[in-house]
């Protein structure tokens, strides 16, 4: 060989375009995780938010390690099953610079840490339903069993081209069986196993909504990695999911706040927050098939549909802490079988490489059927899955799924954590009560000092959700 000769770059033969997109809204995938963190503290009562941003945290911990050990194999070996993979590449053997399972432009490695963001998103998304009641270990171990046993079996048929739904023709772009169809159903079973929250019901508001729209604006931000990273290349048809991504949300959040305000007569921050996210779970899976105007369509009816099944949970009276199953389980479903309606093959064929058949628009009239199939078969291995996964734990000394009573009033965050997530704040109003008792003690000062607890209570985050004005209601 000639001195001068030198061996070709590895991953040379990849656009850096390609690689820099996909890394690009990997992160955008990872940002949108404590964004779940903050939409579900917000919702929560003040003393169990730390916990939930905590939770949402230890997700990406600890599915990033089991994606590590055997998580991504499981999905995405190129020696699959049409169930679930292999071992081939356990402890990433072999992963770096073939062309990846998923797309010939990316190679392994990229589509690795990219679709291991999925897997550590999907399980925080479900562990919402346990909320305010849920043990936090108990609950990071349940997180590694649902992806071993949940997450990367629908991974790997919706996706891995050896999958039984890929090929029987199902069409899931971004994930919505495997991400919210199985998080709602996980949601669902870990709602029933747990049981119903103690205390008052009417006591469940949101007491934060500056951190609900925080979250919000996160999720909707990390949507465009989300979905229009799911093209695994920098072309056409990345930005034409972007585009029908951040129109569906729209759409959602405005249907939303005008269905409530049919009801309550107020432009609800909640329900646009909701309605937005509705929304970017129903075009999840139709976000790299369908037309902008179909967007409109998907991002409607996804909020409408999600609406409705928020307000049968109240009939049904199981107690789904923040409506994983009625947002992410519905809107899975129905963004599934919208894609079997409006799914077009020109949308596709935007990458350069994409052929289908398309939806009911383009006159493929199996499709819807396709759709209903995959849906229905995650709905009901991740129900299944998850609620033996959750049986079983509960029968193991130290795994009790459930806090204790006690725990359960005093609030998860100084239960288990032994911090605050507004510790200054009841700090504050501890030592104003402690000057009370000094003031009601020494016989003066008692009306002032009742006066100043009540302004700083009014204050803090323990009464966000009730006007100053209103006073608790004695039944």
């Amino acid at each position: 060989m000639n001195s001068t000769d030198t061996a070709p770059l590895i991953g040379s033969q990849y656009e850096a375009g390609d690689i820099a997109w996909t890394l690009a809204s990997t992160a955008l995938v990872w940002l949108m995780i404590p964004g779940i963190g903050y939409f579900y503290s917000g919702m929560a009562r003040s003393k169990n938010a730390l916990s939930l941003i905590m939770l949402s945290c230890c997700s990406i911990a600890v599915v990033t390690f089991q994606w590590f050990l055997f998580g991504y194999s499981l999905a995405f070996s190129k020696s699959a099953n049409s169930f679930i993979g292999n071992f081939d590449n356990a402890f990433l053997r072999g992963v770096l610079d073939a062309p990846s399972v998923g797309s010939s432009r990316i190679p392994d490695v990229v589509f690795m840490l990219y679709q291991g963001m999925f897997a550590c998103l999907t399980p925080a998304l479900a562990i919402g339903a346990a909320a305010e009641r849920g043990r936090i270990l108990p609950t990071l171990v349940f997180i590694f069993l649902w992806t071993t046993f949940v997450y990367d079996f629908i991974a790997c048929w919706t996706w891995n081209p050896a999958g039984w739904s890929f090929v029987m023709g199902g069409l899931d772009f971004a994930g919505g069986t495997p991400v919210h169809i199985s998080s709602g159903g996980a949601a669902l079973a870990y709602a029933l196993v747990l049981g119903r929250r103690s205390g008052d019901h009417r006591d469940f508001r949101p007491h934060s909504m500056s951190n609900v729209v925080i979250g919000t604006c996160f999720i909707w931000f990390g949507w465009f990695g989300f979905n229009g990273g799911s093209a695994l290349s920098a072309n056409l048809r990345a930005a034409m999911a972007c585009v029908v991504t951040n129109l569906a949300a729209s759409v959602g959040g405005i249907t939303w706040v005008l269905l409530d305000y049919r009801h309550e007569r107020k432009l609800s921050v909640l329900g646009f927050c909701s309605g937005a996210v509705s929304g970017l779970v129903a075009i999840t899976p139709g976000s790299g098939f369908v037309s902008p105007a179909s967007s409109v369509a998907i991002g409607f009816l996804g909020a409408l549909s999600c609406n409705m099944a928020v307000r049968l949970k109240h009939h049904l009276k199981y107690d789904d802490a923040f409506d994983v199953f009625a947002v992410h389980g519905v809107g899975g479903i129905v963004g599934n079988l919208l894609t079997g309606v409006f799914a077009q093959s020109w949308v596709a064929a935007l990458d350069g490489v994409t052929v289908i058949a398309g939806g009911w628009l383009d006159g493929h009239w199996i499709q819807v059927a396709h759709q209903l199939a995959d849906s229905a078969a995650g709905l009901g291995w991740s129900f299944t899955v998850t609620y033996l996964i959750l049986f079983i734990m509960n029968k193991i000394p130290g795994l009790n799924l459930r806090a204790k009573a006690i725990n359960e009033h005093r609030g998860l965050d100084l239960a288990e954590l032994g911090e605050e997530a507004y510790g200054y704040v009841n700090e504050k109003v501890e030592g104003v009560e402690h000057s009370m008792e000094i003031g009601q003690a020494g016989g003066s000062g008692a009306s002032h000092s009742s006066d100043s607890i009540n302004e700083v209570k009014i204050g803090s985050v323990s009464t966000l959700g009730r006007h100053p004005s209103e006073t608790p209601q004695s039944h």
